[in-house]
């Protein structure tokens, strides 16, 4: 086909997407129904006029679009890479890994259960191969996650639903995929009856060999564009990723592409925003958005423009496969939704859907271009018999034809029917109040400005009437609203506390106060915070703020390396993460107070406000908590850190002044732009972040314990190289009642709760613990357990021996804590 030719139906797409989403927001369907239904009706409008005796003149352009060059390879390898790794970038990964297990198993198991249950279906009812029908089943498995993310975020559903939705949809993508792979190779080679065994024992090779391609050429590329500073190679480079890692995961290693994509961008969004500048990233991930809305709508098209063609040899028999087929998929996704998410939602791995959101989620189960896209790819394939081909084509471009013109065009009046589309009656009653409120500081800014303006009198007398009539309605809409109960004050107030919380991160992102990487983890914490505090109220709050405290899975195994493989990096990372996010968390807490009083007061009442006041106080004096415990085990970093923070501060600030004064035409754009320069180079400065010495700091430590006050320097190295970290949370039993103490621990920070006999003794910093149980003479059962989260020092027993016998200040030190346990002195032996 000539160039010529195909730029213009390239270009004329163009216009057509452009002119598709208008159209779909106007006649309010879904964006995907009608770019399918406009490339339906291009091919069949082509159809048409080719073999209509009406007119000639139309031919050429009939036959130019009937034979674009439109393969099954376009597909897969052009826009499928774009549209998955589009979505990885976009997702909130810290926040996925915690509902990964949901995600994991309504991802897999759907699709499993989607593929055999057509799969048998159909082979129950057609004379087709096991393997040919479980090759259908795959292609229809896979729903179109814009559709089904796009209800929830048009219905304003919880977070946690729809990311838990969203990453299902992406992951029944590359599994749906990496399936198809698998069935097509043996109804390629033909073999006379394969087993479902055989078929699934080279599953782990395309999913952990394509999910090692990606984190490699991923790795690769990030530390490609952390060591280049120009913003569009950066960006190049994050566009040659997602096809490298489909080449060679495919070509190369014989693994899913898929996979190795997915992989590639979770890897990437993780990583990135640590290694980028905040301008890059964002620039990186607009770039990305709008690749992928356009390989979005045009594999959408494409693929509606081969619906035509593929049906072109239905028969009538065909019909009852078809009803077979669409009856199975919907069969198999009501059990996945009715029947293992509430089952999650039991054993608590999930949250709890209710009925209409997963109704709304049965019905929103779309398909769409990656079907068509995999029925195109059968049907090319030379060694793959004509029947199967056949029928593969006409079901699964049937089954697409009914979820969009069926599904698609009436899920919005079934959304209306399940009542998913109107506010709740708190909310109803909230909203009364809300304009209300606004409405009167509207009075009070329009009654200055019109002073301010000079403005006729008549005019603002008959205005203000108008305003007034309106403002009296709200008020009485107010008044006469349900009424609202403190309980859920309070929760509605402490939601819109975390969401101010979250755009103060933001804020300070974008002023370059904290990390990018920083802040994605504090985002991640706010967002939990919102979540919890919409399904818990006050407790789940508090839960959640406690949570954001805890040491992770991830700080627990980084002690493991310190303490078991003498391998310091990973924890001192983590540690100097804590430290800064610490500091910004401090920081965001205190100016929340001024949103308490100037907004949520003014809605909610003093006595919510005033309970808010306290709660941000509680954790406010939880952060400091942590904070004086860093700083006691780290002083000088903890310094540094803070140093730096006011540096950053500084030169923002200067960055502003400067922009003012360029607005104000006080200097020039030449020379704005040389000092903004002299600003970033000080900036690039100060992103590299000191490191964390474990060693020295923990020697620095030493010598702040009361205990260790007569030892010489000598001494205290020895005793800082022998004593281990071990991180502790609340709740931690780290002496249980039966175990024989061997160890002492001496309270770096936090506070701990000894049990002996019955009788309870609390222990908080510069204190130590375990000496009497190794001491005395008689056994004792001692439970002690941590009672908030803080870092103990471990000393075994034969240097604590040691220790003791040359320090009098630790002999006496043991005999005090003696007496206060009602132990006499005499008793304990080498004391």
């Amino acid at each position: 086909m000539d160039i010529v030719v195909i730029v213009a139906i390239i270009a004329s797409l163009f216009l057509v997407i452009g002119l598709a989403e208008p159209l779909a927001a106007r006649l309010r369907l879904p964006y995907s129904v009608i770019l399918a239904a406009i490339g339906i009706l291009i091919a069949s409008g082509a159809v048409y006029f080719l073999r209509t005796d009406l007119t000639d003149t139309l031919n050429p352009v009939a036959i130019a679009i009937l034979n674009f060059p439109i393969r099954s390879n376009v597909f897969l390898y052009v826009f499928l890479p774009t549209l998955l790794f589009q979505a990885t970038l976009g997702m909130n990964v810290r926040r996925m890994v915690d509902d990964w297990v949901p995600i994991f198993v309504l991802a897999i198991v759907a699709v499993v259960v989607a593929t055999f249950a057509v799969g048998y279906a159909l082979f129950w009812a057609s004379a087709l191969p096991l393997f040919a029908c479980l090759l259908l089943g795959a292609i229809i498995s896979t729903t179109d996650p814009s559709a089904v993310v796009g209800i929830f975020r048009n219905l304003s559903a919880p977070r946690r639903l729809s990311r838990i939705i969203e990453g299902e949809s992406l992951l029944n993508d590359a599994a749906a995929i990496a399936l198809f792979g698998l069935f097509l190779a043996f109804v390629r080679v033909g073999e006379a009856d394969p087993s479902v065994a055989d078929a699934f024992g080279q599953f782990p090779v395309l999913l952990f060999g394509g999910a090692l391609v990606g984190w490699i050429t991923a790795r690769v590329a990030v530390w490609l564009m952390g060591m280049i500073s120009q913003e569009l190679a950066q960006i190049s480079v994050s566009v040659a990723l997602p096809y490298l890692s489909f080449l060679i995961a495919e070509q190369l290693v014989g693994a899913s592409g898929v996979i190795a994509v997915v992989t590639a961008g979770i890897t990437l969004n993780l990583s990135g925003p640590g290694r980028l500048p905040p301008q890059s990233w964002a620039s990186l991930q607009e770039v990305w958005d709008l690749l992928a809305h356009w390989a979005g709508a045009l594999i959408f098209v494409l693929a509606a423009l081969l619906i035509p063609r593929l049906l072109e040899d239905i028969r009538s028999s065909d019909w009852i496969l078809l009803l077979t087929v669409t009856g199975a998929a919907i069969l198999a996704r009501g059990v996945i939704v009715f029947g293992l998410m509430p089952a999650l939602a039991f054993i608590r791995v999930s949250p709890r859907i209710a009925r209409p959101y997963r109704a709304a989620i049965l019905w929103g189960g779309l398909r769409g271009a990656v079907t068509l896209a995999l029925a195109l790819a059968v049907t090319e394939s030379a060694q793959v018999s004509g029947e199967i081909k056949r029928i593969v084509a006409i079901l699964a471009t049937g089954f697409v034809l009914f979820t969009l013109i069926v599904q698609g065009t009436t899920l919005r009046w079934v959304i209306r029917r399940l009542g998913l589309d109107r506010l709740g009656p708190l909310d109803v009653a909230l909203s009364k109040q809300v304009v209300a409120v606004a409405l009167q500081s509207v009075r009070e800014d329009v009654a200055s400005a019109t002073e301010n303006y000079g403005l006729s009198r008549d005019i603002v007398r008959a205005e203000a009437k108008a305003f007034a009539t309106r403002l009296d309605r709200a008020m009485e809409a107010a008044e006469d609203s349900e009424e609202i109960l403190d309980r859920d004050r309070i929760t509605l107030g402490l939601i819109a506390l975390a969401g101010a919380e979250r755009d103060m991160i933001l804020q300070r992102f974008r002023e370059r106060s904290i990390s990018n990487r920083l802040a994605e983890q504090a985002l991640a914490n706010a967002d939990r915070l919102i979540e919890t505090t919409r399904t818990g109220g006050r407790s789940g709050y508090r839960q959640a703020a406690r949570a954001n405290l805890a040491f992770g899975t991830g700080f627990r195994f980084a002690v493991w390396l310190h303490h078991r493989a003498h391998f310091s990096g990973p924890l001192a990372r983590l540690t100097a993460d804590r430290f800064e996010v610490l500091l910004g968390q401090r920081l965001v807490l205190n100016d929340l107070h001024s949103f308490i009083d100037t907004r949520i007061r003014r809605i909610h009442g003093h006595r919510v406000a005033d309970l808010l006041h306290e709660l941000l106080d509680r954790r406010t004096e939880e952060v400091e908590q942590e904070l004086e415990g860093l700083r006691l085990q780290y002083p000088g970093y903890a310094e540094e850190l803070e140093r730096r923070l006011i540096r950053r501060t500084a030169l923002r600030v200067e960055e502003r002044e400067y922009d003012a004064l360029r607005e104000d035409g006080l200097i020039g754009q030449e020379l704005h732009t040389s000092l903004v320069q002299k600003i970033q180079s000080r900036r690039a400065l100060l992103e590299v972040r000191p490191g964390l010495d474990l060693a020295v700091q923990k020697a620095d430590l030493v010598r702040q314990f009361p205990l260790f006050s007569d030892l010489d320097e000598t001494a205290r190295a020895q005793l800082g190289r022998a004593l281990l970290t071990r991180y502790v949370t609340a709740g931690d039993v780290i002496v249980g009642k039966d175990e024989t103490v061997n160890n002492v621990f001496f309270i770096a920070s936090g506070a701990v709760e000894t049990e002996t006999a019955g009788q309870k003794h609390r222990l908080g910093r510069g204190e130590m613990f375990g000496q009497l149980s190794m001491l005395s003479t008689r056994a004792r059962r001692t439970q002690v357990r941590a009672i908030s989260h803080g870092v103990l020092l471990r000393l075994d027993e034969r240097r604590f021996m040691r220790l003791l016998q040359r320090s009098p200040a630790l002999q006496e030190a043991v005999r005090e804590s003696a007496v206060k346990r009602g132990i006499e002195p005499e008793r304990l032996r080498a004391v």
